[in-house]
């Protein structure tokens, strides 16, 4: 009975991860690819190939360091894709999602993935993400003037389910707003049927203004706020894979997805928690289990990916606006916080915050880059300016010199 127990108790960690991942920004990504001039269709065919990835990924990975590795989508990649990708059509998106694809691959063959994010301080590719995610939890509050009822309604569930059952916080969001805009006839399934979603293969254009703009800030969105969470999450359970031979299979994977909608996936981090604690299986060693069920999870949601897009196109487009907003709170917080805990970085931060957060787009580049080089630009400034600094510099050029 008690191997029974836990095999159900792996099942299921695995199954609430990847309900989970799915629920709390899938809107991102359906929002993304409508930006991008794509349909229902096409949202389904990026499910379906995500999905797939995600899932062979996670197992192969899994089975073979017998470690609880989850792979996913980039959420905050998606969200960035949502404004960053504006000016550019589908083509020379997916040109960039291939450019990011290889710095990856090429971080974890070079080995040099600490040696990049080293460069850029912890902090400041926090504010950039809080920049970017910042108009989509504001966004909840405007769309309380389309449907106070639903909006109002979900935000209420979001704050009691935070803190009675946060592991499901978003599943009941969801559950709510679906639920209401039901009962107000705003959603019609009669159309929903069972479908397999088809592959949509998609030319990749190169064009610098696009790599500059989409792929380097999202290399950079995913490596510091997705991988490194990710990797401090398994080492945080005692869990040490080689991280730069699991960096190197995400980008290649990646690299092969990446025509066919395949924007950014890596380690993930908070629904991988929840396949690594004691009550997932007592023995440390077998927990990997979860994210091997987690990973047949994503494979077949992946390929009910089509019939997923058909229900979620039915849903009020407030709804869907205010699910991706509220899914942001957290990591919104998270990332303002984690940006501003050391004095030093404070005022780059906010800086690098501010820019991001607005609509600056100069020589067709957007305004996530240009936060960090600011917030870089007022690191360097306060290094080399600061009185403190030139005193000291002016004190060691006045030392008398040995002769010795």
């Amino acid at each position: 009975m008690t191997r029974v127990n836990n095999i159900l108790s792996r099942i299921t960690a695995g199954f609430v991860a990847v309900l989970v991942g799915f629920t709390s920004s899938i809107a991102l990504i359906y929002q993304m690819v409508i930006n991008l001039g794509g349909d229902s269709a096409m949202v389904a065919s990026w499910i379906m190939v995500l999905g797939i990835a995600m899932g062979v990924l996670s197992i192969a990975l899994s089975l073979s360091f017998k470690v609880p590795i989850l792979i996913a989508w980039s959420t905050p990649g998606a969200a960035l894709l949502i404004t960053s990708t504006a000016g550019f059509n589908i083509n020379q998106a997916i040109g960039a999602f291939m450019v990011c694809a290889l710095l990856i691959l090429l971080s974890g063959l070079t080995g040099g993935f600490e040696k990049i994010m080293t460069r850029i301080p912890k902090p400041l590719a926090n504010a950039m993400l809080a920049g970017i995610l910042l108009n989509f939890g504001i966004e909840v509050f405007n769309l309380v003037n389309q449907h106070v009822v639903i909006v109002g309604v979900m935000l209420t569930g979001y704050l009691i389910s935070k803190q009675l059952m946060p592991r499901f916080t978003m599943l009941v969001v969801l559950a709510l707003g679906v639920g209401l805009a039901w009962q107000q006839q705003l959603v019609d399934v009669s159309q929903v049927s069972w479908q397999l979603a088809q592959f949509h293969f998609i030319s990749p254009q190169f064009d610098l203004a696009a790599i500059v703009s989409i792929a380097l800030p999202l290399f950079v969105v995913t490596m510091a706020s997705q991988n490194v969470p990710g990797i401090a999450v398994l080492h945080a359970h005692n869990y040490h894979p080689a991280i730069s031979k699991t960096i190197t299979a995400t980008g290649l994977v990646n690299l092969i997805i990446a025509p066919f909608g395949g924007f950014a996936i890596n380690l993930a981090a908070i629904t991988a928690a929840l396949c690594m604690g004691k009550d997932v299986d007592p023995q440390h060693s077998k927990r990997y289990w979860a994210t091997v069920a987690g990973g047949c999870f994503y494979i077949l949601l992946g390929l009910g990916a089509a019939s997923l897009m058909g229900l979620f196109e039915t849903l009020p487009q407030a709804l869907i606006l205010a699910l991706a907003g509220i899914a942001l709170f957290s990591t919104i917080a998270t990332s303002l916080k984690q940006a501003l805990t050391e004095p030093k970085y404070t005022e780059a931060a906010i800086i690098t915050f501010l820019i991001t957060a607005s609509d600056l787009i100069l020589w067709d580049i957007g305004s996530a880059l240009w936060g960090i080089v600011a917030g870089v630009i007022t690191l360097i400034a306060q290094q080399y300016l600061s009185p403190d600094i030139r005193r000291s510099a002016k004190s060691a050029a006045n030392q008398p010199v040995s002769h010795q």
